[in-house]
């Protein structure tokens, strides 16, 4: 029989297997928390509309602990995971239960501190497209990261007039280089565009960084080549002067024909001795 998997191996598989099932769920809920906010900032509908999505994405960020809980999968990189989504379920909580958010109100700033917490959580189920070879990835999440910004900014921003204008805007607000043709000037556009920088900072950043990875990588990739190449021809080398060292075997033991001519044909000095003697 196989031998038994250790347990940590074990449990650390199980981690994974909860967090992969649980990733896309997740994501889904955490985003529609974004567009919550500002419902809830502009009051253009309902209140409760904003509190269900809050719920919902508790309810999930919570599903997921449970189900880890029933798996018993703790090992010790996964508590601190298990920590923060335990921290994010409980203030989408709160979210859901406090009164609507007013310009400089207390349900406005935790509801401030619950989307930086979300964005960390997505950012995180979304870390295994941030990967050497990932470059394509990183330039479709840039492009629709940078739309949605865009529908953000024509949604809430009273001057700006189209779409074009809301993804030049939020081109310019990403990329930091702020042209003053349009800028924010309501409260909740001012705050989607911190997050806007937030984002363009860490996603440009990225696809920049994946770029000139591709150019390092076929560099060393040359070289692990040619050092292939020279490892390769000094074992032949080797192979051979151990050959011609070991020389036939001795007379007296047993030994086939191919084998003695292989070893005089290595050593052909031994072998003109023997046909001497």
């Amino acid at each position: 029989m196989p031998a038994a998997k250790p347990v940590a191996t074990a449990s650390h598989e199980h981690s994974g297997l909860v967090e992969e099932r649980w990733r896309w769920p997740a994501l889904l809920v955490l985003a529609a928390t974004v567009p919550a906010f500002y419902l809830d900032l502009l009051k253009s509908t309902p209140s409760w509309i904003a509190d269900a999505t809050y719920l919902a994405a508790a309810l999930v960020v919570f599903g997921s602990l449970l189900h880890w809980r029933l798996r018993r999968t703790t090992p010790w990189r996964w508590r601190s995971r298990q920590s923060f989504d335990l921290l994010l379920a409980t203030g989408l909580l709160l979210a859901a239960a406090m009164p609507p958010s007013g310009e400089l109100s207390g349900p406005l700033l935790l509801r401030l501190g619950v989307s930086g917490l979300t964005l960390i959580r997505m950012m995180r189920a979304l870390r295994h497209w941030f990967v050497r070879g990932g470059l394509s990835y990183l330039l479709a999440l840039s492009v629709g990261v940078l739309g949605l910004c865009g529908l953000g900014f024509w949604w809430l921003e009273p001057h700006v007039g189209s779409l074009g204008d809301g993804l030049w805007l939020a081109f310019t607000t990403a990329a930091t280089v702020g042209y003053g043709d349009i800028v924010p000037s309501t409260t909740a556009s001012k705050i989607f565009a911190v997050f806007v920088v937030l984002l363009g900072y860490g996603v440009l950043s990225l696809v920049t960084a994946s770029i000139a990875a591709v150019f390092v990588e076929s560099q060393e990739r040359r070289i692990e080549r040619e050092i292939l190449h020279e490892m390769h021809a000094e074992l032949r080398h080797l192979r051979a002067e151990v050959a011609a060292l070991k020389g036939p075997p001795p007379l007296d033991q047993p030994c086939t024909a191919e084998a003695r001519a292989s070893a005089m044909r290595n050593n052909p000095s031994n072998s003109k001795v023997s046909i001497s003697s």
